[in-house]
């Protein structure tokens, strides 16, 4: 697609510098853009799984071993080459995934798995024209008009969340492990499909679970997950925590990746705080950024955190005629809301392996 770059008359004044350093940007995004799509449809048809344990071979090769057309294949393949992710031998006209590639690819790559996250876009991009629509005249998306949403979401979980849940982000709260392992009462607050409730369920067997949203369809998914895992200890509901009444309920309350999306997070935190027993812990992951948009401009993921904002976390909450605080509603901004909804002590952790999220320790 020709871009007219060279023919078209530069307005006096400008700085073609900064012009054309910006088109050059411009050309690349729209490349990596479709090398997205691409990459998303490698995931859900399982070819990077099939490559990875394949040697250079043909696309017939390929697409038989993987159940699939051969001429999409073929076509998928092409993307994958000149987007640089796939090797290529003209001479006889074989591909092949270098392990490299695979090591960041494959779902035997989790918690590393890029793919799997690159299914965002296209599930954003099924509301777009709603919310084009919201530009012009405000309110929101609803959760339901997000087509596999909660099946995306419940894959990022299970990478993102489950995979270091027990060995990782339980044990930042003090004497977890001990009191799961004797018995306590935990609740996860927007539980979605019940990943991370279903591993600590398992691991816990003397605990007890209970897993709230107020989205019937990730309920569903999470029971019907349960009932298959045969696990006695744990029940979902569907509730909206905003108006939980619940008094001294819970030993530990969990929130992941959820607070920024409710209508009112406010009344959700004070929801919370009510429902803890008086030695209780609330541990919340968000995403690690800040209130001010200034101290986000070099964060690695800045423009998409924004971006899955705009076209998901802010929207559904105002769809909801809710506060839509927005994926970036940042620490500073946490910290103050946990304090109003009468937390005494907050602390803020970090694991290594994790540069997207911030683990908030909350105490009654």
């Amino acid at each position: 697609m020709a871009t007219g770059l060279e023919t078209r008359e530069v307005q006096h004044g400008l700085d073609e510098s900064k012009r054309e350093a910006l088109a050059e940007r411009l050309m690349a995004m729209f490349n990596a853009g479709g090398l997205i799509l691409m990459t998303s449809i490698g995931h859900r048809t399982g070819l990077f799984d099939t490559m990875a344990k394949m040697s250079s071979a043909s696309s017939q090769a390929i697409a038989q071993r993987a159940g699939l057309q051969e001429r999409y294949v073929r076509e998928w393949l092409g993307a994958m080459v000149t987007g640089g992710v796939v090797d290529y031998d003209p001479e006889h006209q074989t591909y092949s995934l270098p392990a490299e590639h695979a090591s960041l690819l494959t779902r035997a790559a989790a918690p590393d798995n890029f793919a799997g996250m690159m299914q965002w876009f296209a599930v954003l991009g099924q509301v777009e024209d709603k919310i084009v629509d919201c530009f012009r005249h405000g309110g929101g998306v609803h959760y339901g008009s997000y087509c596999r949403f909660h099946q995306v979401m419940a894959e990022e979980s299970a990478q993102t969340v489950v995979a270091a849940l027990i060995e990782h982000i339980l044990p930042l709260v003090p004497g977890s492990t001990e009191r799961l392992t004797a018995g306590i009462d935990v609740l996860d607050v927007g539980c979605g499909a019940g990943r991370a409730l279903h591993r600590m369920a398992e691991s816990y067997p003397r605990s007890r679970f209970a897993g709230y949203d107020f989205e019937s369809e990730a309920i569903e998914m999470a029971r019907a997950d349960a009932d298959r895992r045969g696990l006695h200890n744990v029940h979902f509901e569907v509730v909206d925590v905003a108006r939980m009444e619940e008094a001294s309920a819970f030993d530990l309350i969990t929130a992941f990746d959820a607070i920024h999306d409710q209508a009112d997070p406010a009344a959700v935190l004070r929801s919370i705080h009510a429902a803890l027993r008086p030695d209780g812990t609330f541990l919340m992951q968000d995403i690690d950024a800040s209130s001010y948009l200034q101290n986000n401009r070099k964060h690695p993921l800045g423009s998409f955190l924004y971006s899955i904002s705009c076209m998901h976390c802010m929207s559904v909450s105002l769809a909801q005629g809710g506060a839509g605080l927005g994926t970036c509603w940042g620490e500073e901004l946490a910290r103050k809301m946990l304090r109003e909804a009468g937390f005494s002590q907050v602390a803020v952790e970090r694991l290594p392996h994790d540069f997207q999220n911030a683990y908030f320790i909350a105490k009654k």
